[in-house]
């Protein structure tokens, strides 16, 4: 599979680029809603012109009123929005959310899939139980009770949790904490009860939840796929979100390395601008070299979950740790190459630093999936 675009893929891409870098753009989305301290975090305005768009439906199949493409069309998406930082649940709802309702009933789809494409609901999934990322445990149970499931429990770092119309949650039905069987997925609507809030805005100026499930009342309904086995569900959802991070930053990293050289062509010191300084010339190019690789792998990775291919798994992993390495150097180089103003507040290289952090512990540090490499390769 070559690693580039295709020619609709190729039309798509300057589709988004042009969408998101007009209506995404850092003054008019992030600065905005950062300013005026919005409990979302994000425009609801704008996820409306996704769905107009049809973005918000690109996983999903046509009979459900998506477009049917694959991973490499959401990641096409995900990396302009990483570029221009733009906030928005496309990838909680869109990639991660819709993965897992693929694998529900036709009642689960018919009711919450529609909203969702026509850019009206905000979907948000529940993994983490922790400060990391760490899916093989989860503790939070769904019992018996009656024809459907009492839930118990906390998540954390709920991404737009308090802010989604329904919230996928992992929990725990049967088995230990650490065991892989025994995990079932449910939808749980915003207005459930016993489920409450604590909100916290991340150091990227987003919204995150950390959710506590007291005794909440679920029908079987609820469920998605079935019962006791939503680890294989689970995992594709991950695969999928893990894929999207990475593409999200390379967005982030083509973004800040894009400002950074443009700033590099316009600075002067002493008398000269700064772009014709060999040193710089070299850190620029290495830059370049590290996140064309970064795009590569992500492509590469994206190409393989679309074929359903068994390597998918090992080079999500891959992608996902070597994206974080590049668009951390780029953020780093980008804050140093601009001096003392990258560290102020007037210039938006430095929200690109902030993004970067918060999507680097998104589904998995660095070294979480360089564990995982290192694990599936038989090392």
């Amino acid at each position: 599979m070559p690693l580039y675009y295709d020619d609709d893929q190729a039309m798509l891409a300057d589709s988004a680029k042009d969408f998101i870098g007009e209506e995404g753009a850092i003054a008019k989305q992030l600065r905005h809603w950062r300013d005026r301290d919005c409990k979302d975090g994000f425009g609801h305005g704008l996820w409306e012109q996704f769905g107009e768009m049809g973005f918000t439906g690109i996983l999903l199949p046509e009979e459900d009123g998506g477009l049917g493409m694959g991973q490499v069309e959401a990641n096409i998406v995900l990396e302009e929005i990483g570029a221009n930082l733009t906030p928005s649940p496309f990838l909680s709802s869109s990639v991660l959310a819709a993965t897992a309702l693929k694998h529900g009933s036709d009642d689960t789809r018919g009711r919450w899939l529609p909203d969702m494409i026509a850019g009206k609901n905000v979907y948000a999934v529940a993994i983490d139980e922790g400060p990391k990322h760490r899916p093989e445990t989860i503790a939070c149970k769904a019992e018996k009770s009656g024809n459907g499931f009492k839930l118990s429990g906390k998540k954390d770092f709920v991404v737009y949790g308090a802010s989604a119309e329904m919230i996928v949650v992992a929990a725990r039905t049967s088995g230990s904490d650490s065991d892989a069987d025994g995990i079932t997925l449910f939808a749980v609507p915003q207005d459930a009860n016993g489920m409450s809030h604590d909100s916290v805005r991340l150091v990227d100026s987003s919204m995150a939840s950390h959710i506590t499930f007291d005794g909440v009342e679920l029908d079987g309904d609820a469920v998605i796929g079935e019962v006791d086995g939503g680890r294989e569900v689970l995992n594709a959802m991950l695969r999928a979100g893990r894929v999207g991070a990475a593409a999200e930053g390379v967005g982030v990293a083509r973004g800040a390395m894009d400002m950074t050289v443009d700033y590099l062509k316009q600075r002067k010191q002493f008398g000269q601008l700064i772009g014709s300084f060999q040193a710089l010339q070299h850190r620029a190019a290495h830059l370049y070299s590290e996140v064309e690789i970064a795009r590569a792998v992500t492509i590469k990775a994206a190409q393989l979950l679309d074929a359903g291919s068994e390597q998918a798994e090992l080079m999500t992993s891959v992608a996902k740790a070597k994206v974080a390495k590049a668009a951390g150097l780029a953020v780093k180089e980008g804050v140093q190459m601009h001096g003392g103003i990258g560290m102020t507040d007037e210039y938006d290289i430095g929200l690109y630093m902030k993004r970067d952090r918060a999507l680097q512990e998104f589904l998995g540090d660095m070294y979480y999936h360089a564990g995982r490499v290192a694990e599936l390769s038989g090392y």
